[in-house]
Order: C-alpha cells, then structure tokens, then sequence
C-alpha cells in the first residue's frame, strides 16, 4: 500500500506534467486569448502543488538532493508567481503588495544560498555545482530587478515581464522533468540544455513584445 510520502510524490509528478502540458498550451495559444488565460492559471495552480508537494517529500525525507531540489522549486515557482503578479500591476500607482516583497526576498536567500553552494561544491571538484551556480545567479538577478522595479513603481511593458517570467518558470519545469529523466544519459546537461535554447528564446519574443 503506497505511503503518504508515495502520495505526496506522485502528486508531485502529476502536478510537474500537467504544468509541463500547460505550459505548452499557453505559449501556442493567442496571447490574452480565453484559452490562453486558462492555460496560464492551471500552470500557475499546477507550479503551486509543485513547490507545495517538494516541501512535503523534503520533510519526509531531507536528504541533499531533495534539498536542492527545493531551492530549485522555490525558484522555479517564483517565476510562475511573480509572472502572475505582473498582471495585477498592469496601470501606474498599482504597487507591490507585502506579498510580491517577501516572495521576492524569499527567492533572493534561496537562490543565494543555492548559488554559493554550487561555487564550493565546483570548487570541490562537484560538476553539478555550475548547475547550482547558473540557477542561482539568474534567481538573486530576477530577485534583484523585482526589488528594483517595486520601489521605483514600475509598470512599463508588463507584457514583457509577464513573458520573460513565465517563459523561465516553464523553462526551469522542463529541467526538474528533464533532469529526473535523462541525467543519465545527459548529466548535467540534463539540467541546463532547456535553459541554452530557452534563454534566446525569452530575449526574442521580449524584442517583439516590446516593440508592439
């Protein structure tokens, strides 16, 4: 008979493929489109059972790669959170709420601590750890321009915003799959080679977005 602990984890996985599935759903369809909408909030929805489910597995059983695995997710579900927020701040005088400051500087300490630890384990001789650094410098630098932009009241090209976080929240999805599945095969290029194509792919749509 499975254990909480099994639960929790196939929960996980349901909850990472159908973030996956939508993911996808919304980067084909129309952008503010009704399906496109509701794409949007089952992968939010979805990345919140992702990173509530990982709390769980890491409580059960706190080893060092279900550690990791939190910070990761805890980075992976800021992006989808904090692309969600963007919406809510669409006009000018829409502030921050205390919400967006703690979300913003819980990521920065996890992304922080991820990516220090990453610099002693490559400096042990641990290839994962570039793993550990790349996640963890592009979470402090999100981090960073959020804190930014909330205190000078930044509402332009939400659009962009909204794009850049949840294309990285889907990007950084596709890793924690790709990673549980092709480490392998692949090692640490599991981890990364959705980052290598998805990064250009953020700096090209925010060019066309922002210049519309």
């Amino acid at each position: 008979m499975p254990t909480l602990e099994g639960w929790t984890l196939w929960l996980h996985i349901g909850a990472g493929t159908v973030a996956v599935l939508a993911g996808v759903g919304a980067l084909v369809t129309n952008k503010g489109g009704w399906r496109h909408r509701q794409a949007g909030k089952l992968f939010v929805i979805s990345m919140g059972v992702v990173v509530a489910t990982v709390f769980g597995l890491l409580v059960f059983n706190p080893t060092t790669f279900r550690i990791i695995l939190t910070l990761v997710a805890i980075f992976s579900g800021y992006f989808a959170f904090s692309g969600y927020r963007v919406l809510s701040r669409k006009r000018p005088g829409d502030d921050a709420d205390t919400i967006d400051w703690v979300a913003t500087g819980a990521v920065f300490v996890a992304c922080l601590g991820l990516g220090v630890w990453g610099g002693i384990w490559y400096l042990g001789g641990q290839s994962f750890g570039i793993v550990m650094i790349v996640f963890g410098t592009i979470g402090v630098v999100f981090a960073t321009l959020d804190a930014w932009t909330f205190r000078r009241d930044g509402t332009d090209e939400w659009m962009v915003s909204h794009l850049q976080r949840m294309i990285a929240a889907f990007i950084s999805t596709v890793s924690a799959v790709s990673a549980v599945n092709l480490t392998p095969i692949l090692g640490i290029w599991a981890w990364l080679w959705p980052t290598i194509i998805g990064v250009p792919l953020i700096v090209y749509w925010s060019n066309v977005y922002s210049t519309e």
